[in-house]
């Protein structure tokens, strides 16, 4: 019948008794599912990271610019990554680099929640914020 018509016989169902078996234009099947999957594939979430860098000893004037730049992110639905950079033997101030992330935390709740605390990995201390989904 597929000859016939000039079309394919395709097994749909190998495993059922009988195989269930359907006569079509294969590459036109073939065609429509890439078109499928691609309109899946874009309408799919991208997320977007961000990030801001700190020094251990930053002035409240930085740390008041970058914070503003953070909430802009954070509002646009990029989740950020903030990280505190240690150069040198400025590794011996670990404790006011977790203050200075735990106090942008604080300041940026109402905008994202805190999704990786504050963590030292080699000379960088980093902390992940996932924004808020009501924003």
């Amino acid at each position: 019948m597929a000859d016939e018509q000039g079309l394919d016989l395709v097994e749909i169902s190998p495993k059922a008794v009988p195989p269930v078996c359907k006569i079509m234009d294969y590459k036109k099947f073939l065609y429509e599912q890439k078109k499928r999957d691609k309109a899946l594939k874009s309408k799919a979430t991208k997320v977007i990271v961000k990030e801001i860098r700190f020094g251990p000893q930053t002035d409240d004037h930085d740390y008041e610019f970058k914070k503003k730049h953070a909430e802009k992110f954070l509002r646009d639905g990029a989740k950020l990554k903030a990280f505190v950079f240690f150069k040198g033997r400025s590794i011996i101030f670990k404790e006011q680099g977790q203050i200075l992330l735990l106090r942008l935390a604080q300041d940026l709740e109402e905008f994202g929640k805190v999704e990786q605390m504050p963590k030292l990995e080699g000379k960088r201390m980093i902390m992940f914020i996932a924004p808020k989904k009501g924003k």
